[in-house]
């Protein structure tokens, strides 16, 4: 369990920094530069992400139970993470109707995966992971909301025509892709990542 901890606090922790320290990051960048700034924080993180790893790994192997999901909370994780798999997709194609209209769909990508992780995993380690993650989705999509309305009102009154327009075409393109992503996710790549099927 040290090592999941350890894991959540060294890769949620550089990630949470512009919720609770924005002026710091930005006057920290301007003092030692971007290019260092970036790489501190990447290294930061993926020692992180290999602690999670490692962390996650071990616990599994002494599971410790804290409720029972029922059946149902299977295929609702499912189905819910088709929506994570389409917001991912969309983060990466310019113009798309769930990018512009939402906001930081890769963000709600996270929140929705580790809410459908939480629904249908009742361990102690699912509940830490799944839950860590699900409260930096949220407090950190509420804090780059309230960036973008300030950025937004500034844009605005320096150009009123500057607004960006989704294109349907982007928005078909992020779902089709998406659905195509969550299948392969689904009946494959869980399976031999992780080694549980999300249809078992």
């Amino acid at each position: 369990m040290t090592w999941l901890i350890l894991g959540l606090v060294l890769f949620l922790g550089p990630h949470s920094v512009r919720i609770f320290a924005d002026d710091w990051r930005t006057k920290t960048i301007e003092s030692v530069g971007e290019k260092a700034f970036k790489g501190v924080y990447a290294v930061i993180t993926l020692l992180g992400f290999y602690a999670l790893i490692i962390g996650y790994a071990e616990v599994r192997m002494q599971p410790v139970l804290v409720w029972q999901p029922p059946i149902w909370t299977r295929h609702m994780s499912v189905l819910l993470m088709l929506f994570a798999s389409i917001l991912l997709v969309a983060t990466y194609i310019p113009g798309n109707h769930l990018k512009l209209r939402l906001g930081h769909p890769m963000v709600l990508s996270v929140k929705v995966w580790a809410l459908s992780h939480l629904l249908a995993n009742g361990n102690l380690a699912d509940l830490l992971l799944f839950g860590a993650f699900l409260l930096w989705s949220v407090l950190i999509y509420r804090a780059s909301r309230a960036r973008d309305r300030a950025n937004l009102q500034k844009i605005k009154s320096e150009d009123a025509s500057s607004e960006p327009v989704a294109k349907m075409s982007a928005t078909l393109t992020a779902c089709v892709l998406g659905t195509l992503l969550w299948a392969g996710i689904t009946f494959y790549l869980h399976a031999m990542v992780v080694g549980v099927s999300p249809l078992s």
